[in-house]
């Protein structure tokens, strides 16, 4: 859906549905017409505002975030949405538009926590390999039995580990050394975010839960 079309959506839903969803939507359609206008000049920048657009819709509580907890979280969401994609748009962006780049992405080592954590020093660390090959033979078996929640899963695992890498300072602005995840990483966020806030809104019965810092008057 185009993302006015969305926006129109969200007017209807303004109107009758209900607040926490409705704030949910308007939170992640703002981040996302942002992310859309700088997506073509600063791929950085579209990474964290559709990021920012993620958070605004799945965010559930204030908990420390923590990688173990963001990775519940995201199976949570995405087990109901897909449950609830009974178009099945998300199985169609990710088998139909998607194989590629998201294969890239899950078989790429700086795109995979553990090899960081070895990296930096971190203890229990030393066998990230034998991690990463587990990791792999799930995410084949993941595409192999087309498991879309759980290659969701696997992905926004992997974007995680992006989204922190700029979030927190760990690579430089424009830098030519992770153009390829991020430019992709923009690319199947901008296809995924307006899938996921369309089927949320084709849901309002459902319990999307309370919004990250409702508003309080």
């Amino acid at each position: 859906m185009a993302f006015e079309a969305l926006k129109e959506k969200h007017r209807v839903l303004r109107e009758n549905g209900p607040a926490d969803l409705n704030l949910r939507v308007h939170r992640a359609l703002s981040w996302m017409a942002r992310a859309g206008d700088v997506a073509g000049t600063d791929p950085d920048a579209a990474f964290i505002f559709y990021w920012i657009s993620f958070n605004a819709a799945y965010a559930r509580d204030l908990e420390p975030d923590t990688s173990g907890q963001a990775r519940d979280d995201f199976a949570r969401f995405f087990g109901q949405l897909v449950a609830l994609d009974a178009e099945r748009r998300i199985f169609k962006a990710i088998w139909t538009q998607f194989p590629g780049p998201i294969r890239l992405l899950l078989t790429n080592k700086y795109a995979f926590a553990p090899f960081w954590k070895f990296v930096n020093g971190d203890r229990g660390y030393d066998n990230w390999e034998v991690r990463f090959r587990n990791s792999a033979v799930a995410v084949r078996d993941a595409f192999t039995r087309k498991d879309t929640p759980l290659l969701l899963s696997f992905l926004f695992d992997r974007l995680y580990v992006l989204r922190n890498q700029l979030v927190h300072g760990g690579a430089t602005w424009n830098s030519t050394v992770n153009r390829q995840q991020v430019g992709d990483g923009v690319r199947i966020l901008g296809v995924l975010m307006p899938i996921f806030a369309e089927i949320m809104m084709d849901n309002p019965a459902i319990d999307w839960g309370l919004p990250y810092y409702p508003v309080v008057k």
